[in-house]
């Protein structure tokens, strides 16, 4: 009895869009870093040279997941959970996990910095998926499975907290509750955990000095900006001074250690004083576009799996693109969250394009037909 599969083209449209954002990114990250790559390292392709790494390992990532049916994940989800958690705990403990700017959310390795936060946000699409394919588990049902997906989002929401990565936590609550949502979870279950678990979180971010420090610099940035506020106001002059057309490609005044480390989480500031409001709404329409790609391909998979893996990247795309351009913008406070394809850092970029070349993947084998 062998399964058959509608086999096509994969999707050249997110080939594309996702290629033009990568090559906007390598730009910026190039444009954004030459003063700060200059005075840390004096030499001015230093961000550059490892994001070009990254890509190539990311662009070798994507082509070989193109080619590998998106169902070995189900059978292996279990242990590519596992295997995400582990390093997750792993980076909490000292000694293993290297600390910048008070987090301890990497682990070098042979001198390159592994986040296995963003192994995790993946691993969490994996195991959803998996699990509310599984015929015992009702997530409709409050006790007989709605509880499990929710003290798996809790025990993630405690081991990122503790790094502390307040954004990883975000997008990874964010991710469960659209996965929850697509897999047939009631909308008052869905809707008491988000009341609930926003509650929790005001409660946390109010005893934890820095998290509440956040709160009250994002209420007013410009009375706090010598001091939390610093990057925020920078941030928002460097957009207000991009205008409509942009100071032009590589001339960015707040890139010269103003906006500190520009190449990072604040890189859709630079884009925007470089490039203007044209320059920003491309880069947002081409998100759209692949947003509307992704959610095309995940309707177009009769295979319930496939069809939540492919929601599940998207969304964890999508959503961390709009809450960094939220925190670059002033219009949620504070947190370190990179924008997908274009902030330096290897690990998500090479984790993002191997997502990519699995909605390519499941574009191509949709999951179609009956057994024979």
């Amino acid at each position: 009895m062998k399964e058959k599969r509608a086999v096509g083209h994969m999707d050249f449209f997110i080939i594309v869009f996702t290629l033009i954002l990568i090559a906007i990114g390598l730009v910026m990250v190039f444009s954004a870093s030459t003063p700060a790559a200059k005075n840390q390292f004096n030499d001015i392709y230093h961000y550059l040279k490892q994001q070009l790494v990254a890509f190539g390992i990311g662009f070798i990532a994507m082509v070989t997941a193109s080619f590998i049916s998106y169902k070995v994940y189900r059978k292996y989800a279990y242990i590519i959970y596992g295997i995400a958690l582990l390093l997750i705990c792993l980076v909490l403990i000292p000694g293993i996990g290297t600390v910048y700017n008070d987090a301890r959310r990497w682990i070098t390795i042979g001198g390159f910095d592994l986040q296995p936060s963003e192994i995790y946000k993946f691993a969490i699409i994996v195991l959803f998926a998996r699990l509310l394919t599984e015929e015992k588990i009702m997530p409709d049902k409050f006790f007989k499975g709605y509880l499990l997906f929710i003290g798996i989002l809790g025990v993630s929401a405690f081991l990122l907290i503790m790094e502390p990565h307040l954004s990883g936590t975000i997008i990874v609550m964010m991710l469960g509750l659209v996965l929850l949502f697509i897999g047939g979870a009631k909308l008052w279950h869905l809707a008491l955990t988000v009341v609930v678990g926003g509650a929790g979180l005001a409660a946390v971010s109010y005893y934890i000095e820095y998290m509440w420090t956040r709160v009250v610099t994002w209420l007013d940035p410009f009375a706090y900006a010598q001091g939390e506020g610093y990057q925020v106001v920078q941030s928002l002059y460097a957009i207000g001074s991009g205008g409509l057309l942009g100071q032009g490609a590589g001339k960015s005044m707040q890139k010269f250690l103003y906006i500190p480390e520009p190449q990072n989480d604040f890189i859709f500031a630079i884009l925007a004083e470089e490039l203007g409001f044209l320059g920003v709404a491309v880069v947002i329409i081409l998100f759209f576009l692949l947003l509307y790609r992704g959610i095309k391909t995940a309707a177009d998979c009769e295979d319930k799996f496939g069809g939540l893996l492919a929601t599940g990247i998207t969304s964890l795309i999508f959503i961390q693109a709009v809450l960094n351009i939220a925190v670059v913008t002033g219009s949620v406070p504070a947190t370190g969250i990179s924008l997908p394809f274009f902030s330096a850092g290897g690990t998500g970029l090479v984790m993002f394009m191997g997502e990519i070349g699995i909605l390519l993947n499941i574009s191509r084998l949709k999951g179609r037909g009956t057994s024979e």
